[in-house]
């Protein structure tokens, strides 16, 4: 971001103003971390912010400070919907297309606020008013960070405010063994463990926290991969009947499309997920090395996201979805 723009924000950010702050639809912890830090940041600020999510995010990450505070617009689309109306400054966190909010979108679209976005994804609209756009960065949260610094705000970095930062960080960046982890990501962390943060407690709640249900429900996905050696593909397919059959709740699924990715000589691995609430086949999609998924997905299944990890959707039954993928990939070079 440049130093008008930074100045320009600065300056609106000297008195109070009605601060939305919004994650992507199906936020994850790169989303609620960067808003959530922005939250605690913006009230240090003597602001009054409010997250406003889509839609609910996963039980995983509940323990974020300030979660219980996050309105989520699918239950009370009215009157949330006209506090984003209301809004003077509105902040978009971890996307950089209003699709993605979902049907938050028709509201979002006539809202007259100052919209600042603050995004890594590829090919970002340009809707905001200030956008911070950079897809080097590994992740929403370290480039939140580096907002905050450039603010002029590092002072007032605090343990809760790391703590959110930490947790996009760690769960964009695979725990740090991503491509897109650099030194600087480390200088980072380094600075937020100097913060206070419990890394190995956060690094728990994320990822070893596991219900005995999910557990049966990744036994079941991994019964169900299929591996297409020929093609150095893999990818898992669940059903509505079996994430009924193993109580499904969000977040349950997070990280099951790494597994096929794991496999010796796999470089591109998927798992198709049945939604029959929303009729869709939802699409995660993992690759290694130079075989670009953001790319596949926008091309063949209406997504995008980065090079090495990407989402997208289908309409079509599972079976339909699934043979639909099979054929695409024995046309391209993987």
């Amino acid at each position: 971001m440049n130093e008008q723009d930074l100045q320009a924000i600065n300056e609106l950010l000297s008195t109070p103003r009605r601060i939305a702050i919004v994650p992507h639809r199906s936020p994850d912890g790169d989303a609620m971390g960067s808003t959530l830090a922005l939250y605690h940041l913006l009230l240090r600020m003597d602001q009054d912010p409010v997250v406003i999510s889509p839609n609910e995010f996963p039980d995983f990450l509940s323990w974020l400070p300030a979660s219980e505070k996050v309105l989520i617009f699918e239950k009370d689309k009215d009157r949330i919907g006209q506090i984003l109306l209301d809004a003077e400054v509105i902040f978009t966190l971890d996307f950089n297309a209003l699709h993605r909010t979902g049907e938050m979108e028709h509201t979002l679209v006539k809202c007259p606020a100052v919209f600042i976005m603050i995004d890594h994804h590829q090919r970002p609209d340009d809707y905001a008013k200030y956008m911070y756009s950079n897809t080097a960065y590994g992740s929403t949260c370290e480039m939140m960070y580096n907002f905050i610094t450039q603010l002029g705000q590092h002072e007032l970095i605090d343990k809760t405010i790391a703590s959110c930062i930490y947790t996009g960080i760690v769960t964009d960046s695979g725990s740090f063994r991503f491509p897109s982890t650099t030194s600087n990501t480390h200088r980072v962390v380094a600075d937020l463990i100097d913060k206070g943060i419990e890394n190995g407690e956060i690094h728990n709640l994320l990822f070893d926290n596991n219900s005995y249900e999910s557990l049966l429900l990744l036994g079941r996905a991994l019964q169900n991969m299929k591996v297409l050696p020929e093609y150095r593909t893999s990818y898992i397919t669940l059903s509505q009947s079996e994430l009924d059959q193993h109580n499904y709740v969000k977040g349950d699924t997070e990280g099951i499309v790494n597994y096929g990715l794991s496999i010796k000589g796999i470089i591109f691995a998927a798992i198709f997920i049945e939604n029959s609430d929303e009729n869709i086949v939802k699409i995660s999609f993992r690759s290694q090395g130079a075989f670009d998924v953001n790319a596949f997905a926008r091309e063949h299944f209406n997504g995008g996201g980065h090079i090495n990890a990407a989402g997208g959707k289908s309409q079509l039954s599972l079976v339909q979805t699934v043979a639909r993928f099979e054929e695409i990939i024995t046309r391209i070079k993987i």
